[in-house]
């Protein structure tokens, strides 16, 4: 595939290549801009970027636009890309690109003119009649778009800004053929089937109120699944040596501006004042664990010093981007900070991306590994950036993880080594991270005393393993479609009475089970078995115990798996076998 450069150089790329999907979903994303003012001439277009799984487009219509529209865009756009139009490259000094847009009324496009140099040089690509301000990349035809579809339309503030216009945002995404269009198609019907906002409401797990955008509700079987997890993690770091604290949510503005935060940060944290003086909710942990590191002298015997915390943080996410428990406003970061020495450095490292990599397999997760670097805005020397950067990728090599560099995605104090993880539908996450931070320990005057006697500053590492709590609970729940594992079912197995006169039976089983530390509940409803029986599968519960009058007899239980059937009738103490067989897979 031929892709046009800014430059005006040709560069061949796949799509399975970076360069080349962006390429083309930019395109698509041009082609329907196109289509749309062909169609509505009065409509003003602002941005169309390539996103990860497609692309969108920004409009504002001087009418109610909605997706009955798709129809008609989508036949255009097939006619666009028959047309088999060159996407032509040029530049144009401010003056001659203002004037272009002014011709088309493109006033938003006037606005971002208006903010660049006068001696700026502008990039354009041109298909056809059709005109564009943009750095590209594209490919060089349209007739190289093959498959695509529009999906969505939404609302979205021009430049992110709630006191701007409402344009129309239309989402869709683009293949280089049908078949891979249909195979991404049906995804998104699955991941439809398993959103987490619509599973965590019918399995009774969690809740967001209008009082409350961006703050969930845990309701008591989700916070059994919250609890479950943090049991899982409390052992493991237990196991490998950390020490867990509890800082304050709420500290002194002068500890946020040591840490840079203030700085860099500031528009996304919550502040208040008390007595005359400005407080910040804590958005990360950190700052309140170098206050705990510096509250006594330190040794290097101490090294290194594990310290970890459930830290519940609160940060202002924009109301657009809120996502269920993806996106939210308050978070428990399963935080840690890690103080050493510089020679401890990689085992540090490598000793976190073990911990990260049993708790993924534990999940059943595959994963890949980004290396983040510097990023525009940020603190420290550039010796200390090179020292960090090498640092990160010499425990890579040393672990042979594979990795791919994401340039100034870094933290602002430091590089940072990132996991996304694949769930069973071929989705990346986000979530563990690995930061290396010799600017915090700098800012607050951290020090130990060597092994020569001598002051030196600590070396410190960032870490998450789950990323936060809820949204690595909503990753949970869309990657089992509810059907959690039977440790971590909030509710492990249902006991089914055929009819309410062996409830009495039935409680029996219960107070047994519970006494063996299982969770269980009966559903003594009158209610026919068929009834509960489905019932018991829509809630996703992992083992059914039916009792009736032949079961009372034979004081045993009629067993069903939730995805393996019926297992016939056994006594109580075979059925403990099969469940501890199930917990050892």
């Amino acid at each position: 595939m031929k892709i046009k450069m800014k430059d005006g150089s040709i560069q061949e790329a796949g799509f399975e290549e970076e360069l080349g999907k962006n390429a083309f979903r930019h395109t698509t994303a041009h082609i329907l801009a196109q289509a749309v003012k062909r169609l509505y001439p009065t409509a003003k277009c602002a941005i169309g970027p390539s996103v990860a799984e497609g692309f969108y487009y920004d409009f504002d219509f001087d009418f109610r636009f909605s997706e009955e529209n798709f129809a008609e865009i989508e036949a255009e756009m097939k006619k666009i890309v028959k047309e088999n139009l060159q996407l032509k490259h040029f530049t144009a000094d401010r003056k001659k690109a203002m004037q272009a847009m002014e011709e088309r009324d493109e006033t938003y496009k006037m606005e971002l003119l208006n903010e660049l140099p006068e001696n700026e040089e502008i990039s354009f690509y041109q298909q056809g009649e059709y005109l564009e301000m943009c750095a590209g990349p594209h490919v060089a035809y349209t007739s190289a778009i093959k498959a695509f579809k529009l999906l969505s339309v939404a609302g979205a503030y021009w430049r992110g800004d709630e006191k701007n216009r409402m344009l129309t945002r239309i989402y869709g995404t683009s293949f280089p053929n049908e078949a891979m269009l249909e195979e991404h198609l049906n995804q998104l019907e699955e991941a439809k089937r398993r959103d987490h906002r619509k599973l965590g409401k019918e399995l009774g797990l969690f809740v967001l109120f209008e009082e409350g955008p961006g703050f969930p509700f845990f309701l008591p079987k989700g916070l059994i699944l919250k609890n479950l997890l943090i049991d899982y993690w409390r052992k493991l770091h237990t196991r490998e040596g950390y020490v867990e604290i509890s800082t304050p949510i709420m500290l002194d503005r002068q500890l946020w501006e040591t840490s840079g935060h203030w700085e860099h940060y500031r528009d996304n944290m919550y502040t208040t004042s008390i007595d005359g003086v400005d407080f910040a909710i804590k958005p990360m942990s950190c700052p309140g664990g170098m206050l705990v590191y510096k509250m006594k002298p330190r040794s290097y015997h101490e090294f290194p010093m594990r310290i970890s915390e459930l830290g519940l943080i609160h940060r202002n996410e924009k109301s657009g981007t809120l996502h269920g428990l993806m996106r939210v406003r308050c978070c428990t970061q399963d935080d840690a900070h890690i103080f050493m020495a510089p020679e401890q450095m990689q085992d540090e490292i490598k000793g976190v991306a073990h911990l990260i990599d049993e708790v993924y397999s534990n999940f059943g997760f595959k994963y890949h590994v980004e290396l983040s670097t510097r990023p525009e805005k940020s603190i420290g020397s550039d010796e200390d950036w090179d020292m960090a950067t090498k640092d990160l990728k010499n425990a890579l090599d040393d672990l042979k993880l594979p990795y791919v560099v994401n340039e100034g995605d870094g933290a602002f104090y430091g590089p940072k080594i990132d996991f996304h993880l694949e769930d069973s539908i071929g989705r990346t996450w986000q979530c563990g991270t690995i930061q290396l931070d010799f600017q915090l320990p700098h800012r607050f005057g951290a020090e130990y005393i060597g092994e020569d006697g001598k002051k030196h500053r600590p070396i410190m590492i960032h870490r998450v393993v789950f990323g936060s709590i809820e949204r690595f609970i909503g990753i949970l729940i869309e990657h089992f479609a509810g059907k959690f594992p039977l440790w971590l079912s909030p509710v492990q197995v249902k006991i089914l009475s055929i009819s309410d006169k062996y409830n009495d039976y039935a409680k029996e089983i219960e107070m047994f089970l519970k006494k063996e530390g299982l969770r269980c509940e009966v559903d003594g409803r009158a209610e026919k078995i068929g009834y509960k029986i489905r019932t018991a599968q829509l809630e996703r519960i992992p083992y059914m115990l039916v009792v009736g009058e032949k079961e009372v007899n034979a004081n045993c239980v009629s067993v069903r798996k939730r995805d393996g059937g019926d297992l016939g009738s056994m006594p109580i103490e075979q059925f403990l076998e099969v469940l501890h067989e199930d917990e050892m897979q």
